[in-house]
């Protein structure tokens, strides 16, 4: 309750600074703030503008009226450049929506997140998300699986808010009619909620609400300019990739419509009267950018007079012309003085191949031949095999000639260049002994490359035999599916249009530059982040592979040209055990150490990712003998560097085998199945018993000791033994059963070193464990 009346004493507080502001503030007169005239063209406004905003920017400018002057010089530019407003202010004066402006620093102004906020744009509502927003609000996973694909083919502009976001509702108008004007031209819209969609918003790079972002291409560029529409829309055209549509004049038309041959592409021509190019026709060639080639003629210029005749364009409308094999006369055409998004995208989807396209990559493959669905859906692919130059000319006009005059819908006709595409020509041609020209026929019948063909007997010359040939073999092929009698897999295609690898690399380092030129320029270093974090792990990474490599090679090799007799004395020495040296295994001895609390955390539970710790199972009394006898055996394999060396002392830590055995079943059964069989065994004997542990996927391979001698002398007795009741017997027994013990602990260990080769050949059973036993809770008892 006494938050709520705070929160009421603060608005009450802000009105009565509002309304004091509104009696003191000074007029506000955008044409003095720009220092242009009132008769001043658009042009000029907009260049002083720029001009203004560059030199008064506050991320440039570090004077303390920096902000103040650069929010007036923002809003005076969005009520000159909109001509209504500017009308307006020309009849009225100072209007309700500026009338505040003058006093920046004493209202709700901010300067937040890189861009700016007006007050003119503050109401006071309920600090929420808009109804409106509820529509476009994005989740992680239709984020990934949906909007990220799709930027490829169109731009989003994506706007970050929260709960109690007071600087979101200043952009609230803003955003409407951006949102209103570039959603019908193709813009894409999303609104990501920081307070239900946290994951989406770390993985944009969003810590605080309102921020806008645009996604083109997969890549995120902030937006850190006034929220102005204007500034939205400029935004957003300025990330399109330049080139994406060609200005054609009389001079170049022809070169633009003949270039179909080349490109493999139909070509579009928009006529209209504005200088600029409209950005719904530059959001048209970026999503069929891959199809269709795009050019615009200014009908306002002496240059394109020639073209309006040539094509009788009406210059009081738009004119959208079609082109594709035929230069003269269009295949396709619209009119209308306000084009829709919608009208142009079906009239270009439904012209977006050649009447006899090459193929030239997979992707157009796919899209012009696809694969049977269904019986009543059934599409044939004519193919002609031919080559390039002047000799095959006329056999591929004849084919384009018969193509014309044949287009149903179930018939597809394309063309392949046979040194282009060998493998799937020599897959088509492969029964019979036959060089280009030649017709096939095939249909699809999955995506893995399964087709039946028939190629059309007599090759193709071009002649009007070859057409009536052709004509009766499609009518046959309508009638009886089963005409195709051959079947083969095709290989993919080669893309004949793909870049080579260095163009590639050179474009993407472009990017990478100028985002890191952006980031620097507006101080955007928690962006800058991701960029940062992998040059300096390169560095590292080149640091600690190259040069320390380097240096310790060298160190290595100066005691062995030193010391050669040092070197010659460690070769004859024994194999060591319990050393502690960190050297690598390059010495000849073992390095064993113990595992005890100190140390158990860093030799298993923390071992690194495909290290393996060897860890051999004693007891005090038997620690001399099974310590010598295992570093025999596995003295072969010291040169591996992922395995370690270690023993455990049951004596001390008894309960860590128990508790290990219990986690795994079925190593517990069997280890109770020998106790059962065995003379006595209140406790397991875990001595000898070798442990494989990879601390990081948790599991274990064991190794049990092998039992030879004369341990079944005393494992069993005769009847008459049992029955005798000589209390010599019994002690001639007991000293057998000692002798067989020292045997058996000193032949525990003689089959390890095979043990060893199937832990490297990884071929032993592995026991997964849930997880670690904790060492330093198993204390000894006393």
């Amino acid at each position: 309750m006494e938050q709520l009346q705070r929160l009421f004493l603060t608005c009450l507080v802000v009105l009565l600074l509002l309304g004091f502001t509104t009696e003191t503030a000074p007029e506000f007169d955008p044409y003095k703030v720009l220092g242009v005239s009132r008769h001043a063209s658009q042009a000029e406004i907009k260049k002083v503008y720029k001009q203004l905003a560059r030199e008064w920017h506050p991320d440039k400018n570090k004077s303390p009226e920096a902000e103040e002057t650069f929010i007036k010089i923002t809003k005076s530019y969005e009520i000159l450049s909109n001509e209504e407003r500017r009308a307006n202010y020309d009849r009225f004066g100072q209007m309700e929506e500026n009338q505040h402006f003058g006093q920046a620093h004493q209202g709700f102004r901010h300067f937040h997140n890189s861009f700016y906020f007006d007050q003119s744009f503050f109401h006071f509502s309920h600090p929420g998300r808009d109804s409106s927003d509820n529509k476009f609000l994005l989740q992680y996973t239709q984020y990934i699986n949906e909007i990220v694909p799709d930027s490829f083919k169109r731009p989003y502009l994506i706007k970050v808010i929260s709960d109690w976001c007071f600087e979101c509702v200043y952009i609230e108008p803003v955003w409407k009619e951006s949102v209103k004007e570039l959603e019908a031209l193709g813009v894409g819209i999303g609104v990501v909620d920081m307070n239900y969609e946290r994951k989406l918003a770390n993985h944009l790079g969003v810590h605080r609400a309102p921020s806008i972002l645009v996604l083109i291409n997969g890549k995120m560029t902030f937006f850190h300019y006034a929220v102005v529409r204007e500034n939205l829309r400029q935004f957003v055209e300025s990330l399109l990739p330049t080139r994406l549509v060609e200005k054609v004049t009389d001079s170049s038309y022809l070169q633009f419509l003949n270039s179909w041959h080349e490109e493999n592409k139909p070509s579009v021509l928009l006529f209209d009267q504005v200088p600029e190019i409209p950005l719904m026709y530059k959001l048209t060639a970026f999503a069929y950018r891959d199809y269709v080639r795009f050019g615009y003629v200014d009908q306002g210029l002496t240059e394109t007079i020639r073209i309006l005749r040539q094509f009788n364009i009406n210059t009081y409308a738009p004119t959208m012309l079609l082109f594709k094999e035929n230069t003269e006369k269009p295949a396709d055409i619209i009119q209308a003085k306000g084009m829709k998004r919608q009208i142009i995208d079906e009239f270009i989807s439904n012209n977006r191949f050649l009447l006899v396209p090459r193929l030239v990559n997979q992707k157009l493959f796919d899209e012009l031949c696809p694969v049977k669905q269904f019986h009543r859906r059934r599409k044939y692919c004519i193919l002609l095999i031919t080559g390039e130059g002047q000799p095959f000319t006329s056999v591929n006009d004849a084919f384009f000639d018969f193509a014309t005059a044949n287009s149903k819908d179930i018939l597809r006709f394309a063309y392949v260049y046979q040194r282009k595409q060998q493998p799937l020509c020599d897959a088509l041609l492969k029964n019979q002994d036959a060089t280009p020209p030649q017709v096939v026929i095939l249909e699809r019948r999955s995506s893995s490359g399964k087709v039946m063909y028939r190629s059309v007997t007599g090759g193709w010359n071009g002649s009007d035999e070859d057409k009536r040939r052709l004509h009766e073999q499609l009518d046959l092929l309508q009638r009886d599916p089963s005409y195709l009698t051959f079947d083969t897999m095709l290989p993919e295609l080669n893309n004949e249009f793909a870049s080579i690898f260095l163009l590639q690399w050179i474009y993407s380092a472009y990017d990478y530059i100028c985002q890191i030129y952006t980031d620097l320029l507006y101080s955007n270093w928690r962006e800058m982040m991701p960029i940062l974090s992998l040059i300096f792990s390169a560095l590292f990474i080149l640091f600690g592979t190259v040069i320390i490599q380097a240096f310790s090679d060298s160190g290595e090799e100066k005691p062995t040209n030193q010391k050669p007799k040092d070197r010659q004395r460690t070769t004859n020495e024994s194999p060591k055990t319990g050393s502690t040296s960190s050297c690598p295994p390059k010495k000849d001895f073992v390095e064993v150490t113990e595992l005890t609390d100190i140390n158990y955390m860093s030799n298993l539970v923390k071992l690194k990712p495909g290290h393996i710790n060897v860890v051999l199972v004693l007891t005090d009394a038997s620690r001399h003998v099974l310590l010598k006898k295992f570093a025999k055996e596995v003295f072969p394999f010291t040169r591996t560097h992922t395995l370690h060396y270690s023993f455990l002392n049951v004596d001390k830590h008894a309960q860590w085998m128990d508790s290990l055995l219990e986690s795994v079943p079925e190593v517990k059964c069997s280890f109770d199945e020998d106790d059962s069989e065995g003379a006595s065994a209140s406790k397991p004997d875990y001595t000898g018993h070798v442990l494989a542990l990879n601390g990081h996927k948790k599991y274990f391979c064991l190794f049990k000791p092998v039992f030879t001698g004369e341990e079944t002398d005393c494992g069993r007795s005769s009847d008459e033994d049992l029955g005798s009741g000589s209390s010599g017997r019994e002690k001639l027994r007991s000293r057998s059963c000692r002798r067989a013990t020292t045997i058996q602990l000193h032949h525990k260990l003689d089959r390890l070193n095979l043990w060893m080769e199937r832990l490297m050949e990884g071929t032993l059973l592995r026991h997964y464990v849930p997880a670690w036993p904790e060492l330093e809770k198993m204390n000894p008892k006393k």
